[in-house]
């Protein structure tokens, strides 16, 4: 008891210390710059004062992308079309407790309303969300994460960072994905069950994510610079969502800009 105890008090210190750091950021880091159109704003300013540092990192996940995830994602577009709907459907609906606590903390009544109604629907009618009925229903799927939340509270982007692994994030973002971890509504469960269905739900959401990005990502590869190139898109991607909801827009998802999952797949 006494050493759950302390866990608690640890998760709790280092989540208050982790946004009084991006309460700083909000102040360093550059607005996003010109008009805010259906996508998000129509430029982002990025701050990424350690982009040599970035550059090392992000050629160690190309690497990594080039002989392991990008062709799983191939291999994984070969299978029929019901199939990767499926997938993602059950992928998405798996997602859908997180997705409703940050529309939650963000103070998106329209948006938890769908959410809800969304896991409900397809977690019964929808077979344990293999197939989006919801959707049919007016009820279209739409991303949340604890970045996204911080942005909706005012939090600054802060810093580019590259992460092994995950790819290009900003601090705020980075941040957001150990917050979220704690905010996990079933990240306290020792059952293997859970674990092994938090797992599938990773890997799956990380290949069937970077197949749908593959023709992106392949238009960017023929860029100048394929880092900046990528690193401005993602940029431009997530400040288009934190701009979503603060407005509490509802509206179906667009093709991703770039393989985002929860984590985030290598790049």
């Amino acid at each position: 008891m006494p050493s759950r105890r302390l866990s608690t008090l640890f998760r709790v210190s280092l989540t208050a210390a982790l946004l009084l750091l991006l309460g700083g950021c909000a102040h360093t880091a550059p607005p996003p710059a010109g008009p805010v159109d259906a996508e998000g704003p129509a430029t982002v300013v990025v701050h990424d004062p350690a982009e040599p540092v970035n550059r090392v990192v992000f050629g160690f996940n190309r690497v990594l992308d080039t002989v392991l995830l990008k062709p799983l994602a191939t291999a994984y577009g070969w299978l029929p079309e019901p199939v990767n709907d499926g997938v993602r459907n059950v992928v998405n609906n798996l997602g859908e407790p997180e997705v409703f606590i940050n529309d939650v903390l963000q103070g998106n009544g329209r948006r938890s309303a769908n959410t809800l109604g969304r896991f409900v629907v397809n977690s019964t009618v929808g077979l344990l969300g293999l197939f989006d009925v919801a959707s049919h229903w007016h009820m279209p799927y739409h991303d949340a994460d604890m970045g996204q939340t911080l942005g909706v509270w005012g939090v600054g982007n802060g810093p580019i960072v590259e992460l092994p692994l995950f790819g290009s994030s900003n601090s705020r973002d980075a941040a957001g994905r150990v917050i979220g971890l704690f905010l996990d509504p079933f990240g306290g469960t020792d059952s293997d069950t859970v674990k092994d269905i938090k797992t599938g739900k990773r890997v799956a959401g990380t290949v069937d994510g970077r197949y749908r990005a593959l023709p992106f990502t392949e238009r960017l590869e023929q860029s100048p610079d394929y880092y900046r190139a990528l690193r401005d898109a993602i940029a431009q991607r997530r400040a288009g969502l934190v701009e979503q909801g603060r407005a509490g827009e509802v509206r179906p998802e667009a093709p991703p800009a770039a393989p985002e999952t929860a984590p985030q797949p290598p790049l």
